[in-house]
């Protein structure tokens, strides 16, 4: 997943009043069946929020958007429907629930709501969640196949475990974040802060493929001393050469005929 949105996911969060700076803090990935879901987290001035994303076997996208406190209600739902689920019997695929609906919850944060179905039809359980705005704002949901919802459930407790439920981040003077192209690539330095201090995240995006590193903040000047130390042989080697190049080889140096003595 790209750090930068599409058209959609940027109206999105701006229909939910994320805003449009943001630093990404920490990603989990899900495969799950055939479907693969991004679990990020995310951070503006307004505080941190978790996006979650849904990738079809098709390439077919959906997106969530949830405040660090709806995150922990829904991981507390997540329990709850797991237990559930493991209480039923096979799927009745003859005879499925009028609605397809087992079990349904609801989240209301502020003016987004979240309604949590667990529901049952000829392809098997899943659970459901919907997220909807008020005044004309976009509906989106996502599916969770009913065999993954402990995986996804402990992946989120993960992310909470690290950031914290609460909505708001604690006024910093941390840098804002930067980034730079090479050739195809993208990197990305963001720096946060979590439980544990101070950190930079590195994040290397190339189409659909991306990857990062963490460095705790009492590490960032050793990490530059060894980017340096590197930087500076490379620029030794590159002037070595461009001198040896301005100058001819004396291998290469015509041969000068032998000077005879007169007798």
């Amino acid at each position: 997943m790209s750090d930068r949105e599409s058209g959609d996911e940027q109206q999105q969060s701006q229909a939910q009043g994320t805003g449009s700076v943001e630093q990404e803090l920490a990603t989990r990935t899900l495969h799950i069946q055939s479907k693969r879901f991004y679990l990020d987290v995310k951070q503006n001035r307004r505080g941190r929020f978790i996006k979650v994303a849904e990738v079809g076997a098709g390439g077919k996208k959906s997106r969530l958007l949830l405040a660090m406190s709806s995150a922990a209600e829904f991981r507390d739902y997540l329990t709850d429907f797991t237990e559930h689920y493991a209480s039923l019997g096979p799927t009745n695929t003859e005879n499925p629930p009028e609605d397809g609906k087992l079990k349904s919850e609801l989240i209301v944060k502020d003016n987004r709501r979240y309604y949590l179905d667990l529901k049952e039809n000829q392809r098997g359980r899943f659970l459901r969640v919907s997220q909807t705005i008020p005044r004309g704002g976009p509906r989106s949901q996502i599916a969770i196949p009913a065999q993954g919802m402990i995986e996804f459930r402990d992946a989120l407790t993960e992310l909470l475990d690290e950031f914290g439920t609460d909505d708001q981040e604690p006024q910093s003077d941390l840098p804002e974040s930067r980034s730079m192209r090479v050739e195809n690539k993208m990197f990305y330095f963001d720096v946060g802060s979590n439980r544990r201090g101070v950190y930079m995240r590195i994040s290397e995006v190339r189409n659909n493929f991306r990857t990062a590193i963490t460095i705790p903040e009492r590490s960032w000047a050793r990490f530059r001393d060894i980017l340096s130390e590197f930087s500076e042989k490379s620029d030794k080697q590159e002037r070595s050469g461009s001198d040896r190049g301005d100058r001819p080889d004396r291998s290469e140096r015509p041969d000068r005929p032998e000077r005879q003595d007169s007798q």
